[in-house]
């Protein structure tokens, strides 16, 4: 499939396409919806849902707990809570990869973004039914596969693949999704903490309606679809080297599911961990728990500006793919103190609750991370992949999460077995593994599969 065509004559904006804004404003409310609901979803699971007399009013639950204890054993209720959401989020960032698919080949990419957007908002106004639960999720995750995957290529699709704007450009959509995510868990996660749950998930479904609308204004200026089939130009067939491509792409994203098993466990077990061990009293008032997810995404947006003037001033667009990964490197190592810092504050306040000092720092460390890892991995994947399977390699960015996920709701059952500092320890050693093979393999192998083509 040939790269999308922006629209001719199209104006800028700040120094890129305006069709890059439509994106980002989509991205921003639709993950607004995303992580509203995320941010209640375990704590909803742990504290009403799996509990004795609301549990049985779940359509198919009995059903769904059988089919995850013959995989993973039996379960107590909190590691059955960690282990659903983790396969939850696993599957939501596992469908792009089809999804990618579908857009790239089927359906075209702005059919596929807006087919996924309705069914997004679908699920989230499902989650008011305690008996829908299980089909609220599957609609959310059918739907973000289809969005998700496509929205992001369609960012990539603004640029040619030499343009030194690619890296900010995703730079910026990164930030978008932080700007949902910090907003979320404050309107979302205070609506569903103190005056009801399905007035969270309701907020949620009424911010991805808000995303459809500016979507469908913007639809004029975004990259044009092009279907790819044998009719297309040569470049919708592999090229000689695209499988190494391939294969190169294929182990950075294994090497990155470490990375999203760390960061998967902020959204999973680390809720019920500062619940259960956080002093949240500030002036008097006891801070919301999900109020923590807004800290986590709001630091990105405070360090963002900082690290992209870094970024233009050691013009890293322009460095050489060994460097990219070594970047990438550091983000892993900056996770690794994260929660090493975690650990120590845990160690430092037993048996004693945590002062609040703690996670808050926690989330600034993690921030710089991110912004290390997350648009450098899709920039580096966006400009090497094939034209062919250009969306669909995007989606398999999203194929990490899926694993970390997985692998992050199997460890929540370890919460129970170990001491919280012992808890975070292994996360860090876990990401700092990953920071140890991308130093080692950045120049014998990324370098020389991941070079642009000409």
């Amino acid at each position: 499939m040939q790269e999308s065509d922006v629209t001719q004559s199209e104006p800028e904006l700040m120094g890129h396409p305006s069709g890059l804004f439509y994106i980002v404003f989509t991205e921003a409310w639709e993950r607004f919806s995303f992580y509203g609901m995320q941010a209640l979803l375990v704590l909803y699971m742990a504290t009403y849902l799996l509990q004795a007399g609301t549990i049985e009013a779940v359509v198919g639950f009995s059903t769904l707990r059988s089919v995850i204890e013959s995989i993973f054993g039996q379960l107590s209720s909190q590691a059955l809570t960690s282990q659903i959401f983790g396969i939850y989020i696993g599957l939501v960032y596992l469908m792009p990869v089809f999804g990618g698919y579908l857009g790239d080949r089927v359906i075209g990419r702005t059919r596929a973004v807006l087919i996924g957007a309705f069914l997004m908002a679908l699920g989230h106004f499902l989650m008011a039914s305690e008996a829908a639960f299980l089909f609220a999720l599957m609609f959310l995750v059918a739907g973000s596969g289809l969005l998700k995957g496509n929205l992001a290529a369609q960012v990539g699709g603004l640029y040619k693949s030499e343009d030194s704007r690619r890296n900010s450009a995703f730079a910026i959509y990164n930030v978008a999704i932080n700007i949902g995510a910090t907003i979320a868990p404050l309107i979302c996660g205070t609506l569903g903490e103190l005056y009801g749950w399905h007035y969270g998930f309701g907020a949620a479904g009424l911010g991805m309606l808000v995303g459809i609308v500016i979507y469908i204004r913007g639809r004029r200026f975004l990259p044009a679809d092009r279907l790819a089939t044998a009719a297309n130009s040569g470049k919708s067939k592999l090229l000689p080297g695209d499988r190494f491509k391939i294969l190169a792409i294929s182990v950075l994203v294994l090497i990155s599911t470490l990375f999203w098993t760390a960061q998967t466990q902020v959204w999973n077990t680390y809720p019920l961990w500062v619940r259960a061990r956080v002093d949240r009293e500030v002036l008097g008032q006891l801070m919301p728990i999900t109020w923590f997810q807004s800290i986590d995404a709001g630091a990105v947006l405070l360090f963002a500006p900082i690290i992209l003037w870094f970024w233009r001033r050691k013009a890293i667009r322009s460095e050489a793919v060994s460097d990219q990964v070594r970047k990438i490197a550091f983000g892993f190592l900056v996770y690794a103190i994260a929660f090493s810092w975690l650990a120590t504050g845990e160690s430092v306040a037993a048996p004693g609750q945590v002062a609040i000092f703690w996670p808050v720092v926690f989330h600034l460390i993690l921030a710089i991370g991110f912004l290390y890892v997350g648009p450098i991995v899709m920039s580096l994947i966006s400009r090497s992949a094939p034209a062919s399977v250009s969306a669909m390699m995007m989606s398999s960015y999203y194929l990490s999460i899926f694993l970390g996920s997985i692998l992050s709701g199997w460890m929540g059952r370890f919460y129970e077995v170990y001491a919280p500092a012992t808890f975070w320890f292994i996360h860090a050693s876990l990401v700092g593994s990953g920071c140890l093979i991308l130093l080692v393999t950045r120049k014998v192998f990324f370098e020389a599969a991941l070079q642009p083509r000409p």
